[in-house]
């Protein structure tokens, strides 16, 4: 399904509000695209369960809690390991992302640690379950996560 297709200029105006701010009010959404809060709602109702709106979230500050290390590892997964490897990539509570990529290894995982002995003994781990490593650990950020432009 190509969104840009099915949604008219109404449905893109309320995603960028949401975008922004997700705990925005519908009726200053409402009141913004020039409809009822009804409609609105109904708008949104329709983008989630077509699956373009997939969640709402807070964005935490991961130095409050203090995770002062964020890391990059490149993973080498055989084909084979890959049944295994999803479980227990899922169940590890640092991992921020994984992505599965071309190139000289298969997965790209980003995970934040308190500290550094947390990253090492991961990334040991790692290693004795399903290959080799190579891990970027990141001095600073210059564009967090954002959202591109529909």
């Amino acid at each position: 399904m190509n969104p840009e297709k099915v949604l008219d200029a109404i449905d893109l105006k309320i995603i960028e509000i949401l975008q922004k701010d997700a705990r925005t009010p519908v009726k200053d959404i409402a009141k913004e695209v020039f409809l009822s809060s009804p409609a609105v709602s109904t708008r949104i109702e329709k983008l989630e369960k077509a699956g373009i709106i997939v969640g709402y979230h807070a964005q935490i500050n991961y130095l409050a809690f203090g995770y002062h290390i964020k890391a990059f590892i490149n993973l080498e997964v055989e084909p084979k390991q890959k049944g295994e490897f999803y479980p227990y990539i899922q169940a590890q509570k640092n991992v921020v992302a994984c992505n599965c990529v071309t190139g000289d290894y298969s997965m790209v995982i980003e995970v934040a640690f308190q500290t550094t002995v947390e990253l090492d003994h991961f990334i040991n781990e790692l290693q004795q379950k399903f290959g080799r490593t190579k891990t970027l650990i990141v001095f600073s950020t210059s564009v967090e996560h954002r959202d591109v432009p529909l």
